[in-house]
């Protein structure tokens, strides 16, 4: 788990969003994983999704606050979260700035026609040539059709893992193109979906507000977060 944390971004959210556009307008490949918890306790399992993340052209974010905080128990300075929803923000802003191709990929059929209607108002200068829900059966089918519209900026909503997976699998068929998995993200930005109020985004406290909403997370963040903790610390006493 420690090469992730040497791999994982540690600067400030300013530096990275500025690197990011640069990027943009230079048509740099970057493949970036928004990652928490949940995503380091799956590497454990899955060597594909591991190896996944340490590929040299994955690039690897701290989303949750809880990779943060377990990197300053192991020494490492990560400066700060950058959520996803953010990255996934800026860049449909540097689209429109720019004049950028965008295709969006995932999530509820109601939802991706509410993103497409926000793009066409808010960020009308960006060129949305695709979009597709995440319902659809055939997604491997809706990325060989990505490859060709050649995309500048790839969002992917479809869930950890196989938003990335899917991603990653046909990654080397793009000459360019800045893709992100971004889960719930959507929903969010499409307005179907409230952020949490900003008092818990200031105190990093959103998955407190995300489980008091939906009491059904309590099993997957035990399951990962509560056993991540514990892995850490297991991890500073070997050092």
């Amino acid at each position: 788990m420690k090469e992730l944390f040497d791999k994982t971004y540690k600067d400030s959210k300013e530096e990275y969003l500025k690197m990011l556009e640069k990027k943009l307008k230079t048509n740099k490949k970057t493949f970036i994983v928004t990652a928490n918890p949940e995503a380091f306790m799956l590497s454990e399992k899955n060597q594909e999704y591991r190896n996944m993340l340490l590929d040299k052209n994955t690039e690897i974010v701290a989303d949750g606050i809880g990779l943060v905080k377990a990197g300053r128990i192991l020494g490492y300075v990560i400066k700060e979260r950058i959520p996803g929803i953010e990255i996934a923000e800026e860049l449909l802003k540097y689209a429109s700035e720019h004049q950028k191709k965008v295709y969006l990929f995932g999530s509820k059929p109601e939802v991706i026609e509410k993103m497409g209607n926000l793009i066409r108002e808010k960020y009308s200068d960006a060129k949305l040539i695709g979009m597709q829900d995440g319902y659809v059966e055939e997604k491997d089918k809706v990325f060989k059709d990505i490859v060709k519209k050649e995309p500048d900026i790839i969002l992917v909503a479809l869930g950890m893992p196989k938003q990335e997976e899917l991603i990653y699998k046909y990654l080397d068929k793009f000459k360019k193109g800045i893709f992100v998995g971004v889960g719930g993200s959507f929903d969010v930005i499409s307005g179907t979906k409230k952020r949490a109020p900003k008092i818990f985004i200031k105190t990093n406290t959103e998955w407190l507000y995300r489980i008091v909403k939906e009491p059904k997370r309590i099993k997957r963040f035990y399951d990962n977060n509560i056993k991540f903790i514990f892995k850490i610390y297991k991890l500073k006493k070997s050092k």
